[in-house]
């Protein structure tokens, strides 16, 4: 089950002038390692969420927190492309 990581203070705004709240999740794999990825909520309940493949994979739960606070704003940038 995906587990809220951290959200963050940084706001993008897309192509259409909708402004999305950033996210990162992760999940625990089978074999104990843990993936994260980043969604966009956007703040128009109309418009839908984007999310990103598997941006991570990391040994533990304590390593796939740790990357998502070193997140920086340029990161959510690119990671908003792909999730388009």
């Amino acid at each position: 089950m995906a587990e809220l990581l951290q959200e963050y203070a940084t706001a993008l705004s897309g192509p259409d002038d909708t402004t999305y709240v950033v996210r990162s999740y992760g999940e625990q794999r089978r074999d104990g390692t843990w993936i994260g990825w980043l969604e966009f909520q956007p703040v128009d309940p109309a418009k839908p969420t984007l999310q990103t493949n598997q941006e991570t994979s990391q040994p533990n739960r304590g390593a796939v927190k740790y990357w998502a606070t070193g997140l920086e704003p340029v990161y959510f940038e690119g990671a908003f492309e792909r999730a388009h």
